[in-house]
């Protein structure tokens, strides 16, 4: 969960789940401070898991709480696919859905005592992604750039399309005039975020792929220093993306796979658009393209039907593609998704899955940092706290710096000697 604060509207912002939430809160403290709304506490949710809903919830009893006189309005993912279960809480005062808490004209229509407490349309009729210009994102080192939404595929695990809608693309010209904004603003690095990125162009004049735009953007904002990817299909990189991989510096060399299982028959289950062995071959051929990229992925753990061979076929995974940066969750179900009525997996079973795909995880994190140690690294700083440093190298990793000898703000990119390690994350000293 994130807070954030913006000045001219006075606004608090709560910002639950994945990267694209956190640039459409940016958009969201915008438009409500043009609307003129003042001290309202608005709450962007997340709907991946039932716990991300269960966190949103008991956030908007805390908040009203501390907050008593204050207008709560709950918007995201969460209040596209059931608005219900948050119209019904007492200490809501708006229920604002995907589509429409990106307009002005939303904001200015729920002010007043007559407004409609809800406004959620049908996602699904909505068939275009509008662009915004953010100037920036709040106490962040890096920005975030919303290039599509939606997703055409239907995992049976997943809600999310009945929460974001079809896959639609942002045009190229908003995408290249956001970041021209952000890269004068002082940014150095720029996130390219969505909810199914690999299937960006489809629905634009001219089909462009990934690949093909982010060769255009580069090409036309030559000042961005560093670009990164938020999660891949591993089977759905196009031609001019592995070309980008293979001899782009300026893409980070640190991709996230969304991978999700390692076993054939659970993918299938999953209506997964690989299998194993792709996501085997995209890994190998990923390194031979760039040697020291590295892997992140997401992984579930106790899909329904899944047995104690299925799951060591995910658990191998890991090694044998060499996976780094790992999300892993517990399998939870959502409501009137297909994988809801498969037969379950005991929830102490898929605890227990869980803790074993973490501790795998954090074997091979080990690997990776002891690799780097001794190394030079650019680090990109994320926080100055105490004469205390800490921010991200190329790779991801996280590094600490014990007081620099230069000062640095936010969002400086500085060159490190990684010197060891402490806990989770690198030590280093200024180059």
């Amino acid at each position: 969960m994130q807070k954030s604060r913006e000045n001219s509207s006075t606004n608090q912002i709560i910002t639950f789940g994945c990267r694209l939430n956190t640039y459409e809160s940016e958009v969201i403290k915008s438009l409500s401070g043009q609307a003129g709304i003042k001290g309202a506490i608005i709450i962007n949710t997340c709907a991946v898991t039932a716990e991300a809903e269960r966190q949103a919830r008991q956030a908007i009893r805390r908040l009203r709480r501390e907050n008593p006189n204050a207008e709560i309005i709950v918007t995201g993912c969460g209040a596209q696919i059931n608005p219900k279960q948050y119209s019904d809480m007492p200490e809501v005062t708006s229920v604002i859905g995907n589509d429409e808490k990106m307009k002005l004209s939303t904001y200015q229509s729920i002010k007043g005592q007559d407004a409609e407490r809800v406004l959620v349309n049908d996602i699904m009729s909505v068939t275009e992604t509008a662009g915004h210009l953010v100037s920036g994102f709040e106490g962040k080192a890096r920005a975030f750039v919303q290039v599509q939404n939606g997703c055409d595929h239907r995992c049976t695990f997943c809600t999310i399309p009945y929460g974001r809608g079809n896959s639609r693309s942002v045009a190229l010209g908003e995408i290249v005039n956001q970041i021209r904004q952000l890269v004068l603003g002082g940014y150095q690095e720029v996130v390219l975020t969505g909810v199914d990125i690999t299937s960006y162009g489809g629905d634009l004049p001219g089909n462009p792929t990934l690949g093909q735009m982010i060769k255009r953007l580069l090409a036309l904002v030559p000042e961005l220093k560093r670009l990164r990817l938020s999660s891949l299909d591993p089977v759905e990189i196009d031609e001019d993306l592995w070309r980008l991989i293979a001899e782009e510096e300026r893409l980070m060399p640190h991709l996230h796979v969304s991978l999700q299982a390692g076993d054939d028959m659970i993918l299938k289950r999953m209506k997964r658009r690989h299998l194993r062995n792709d996501v085997i071959e995209f890994c190998k051929k990923a390194r031979e393209y760039r040697p020291n990229i590295v892997f992140g992925a997401d992984l579930i753990a106790g899909f329904p039907t899944e047995t104690d061979e299925m799951f060591e076929n995910t658990y191998r995974i890991i090694e044998e593609c060499d996976l780094t940066f790992l999300h892993i969750f517990p399998y939870s179900a959502r409501e009137n998704t297909p994988a809801s009525r498969m037969p379950q997996v005991a929830k102490s079973i898929i605890k227990e899955r869980a803790a074993r795909l973490r501790q795998a995880g954090s074997i091979g994190l080990d690997r990776f940092y002891d690799k780097w140690i001794g190394k030079q690294a650019a680090v990109l700083v994320e926080s100055v706290n105490d004469a205390v440093l800490r921010g991200k190298t190329d790779h991801f990793a996280p590094v600490c710096i014990q007081n620099p000898s230069k000062r640095f703000t936010v969002g400086s990119l500085i060159e490190v000697h990684l010197k060891g390690r402490e806990k989770d994350e690198l030590t280093g000293v200024l180059v």
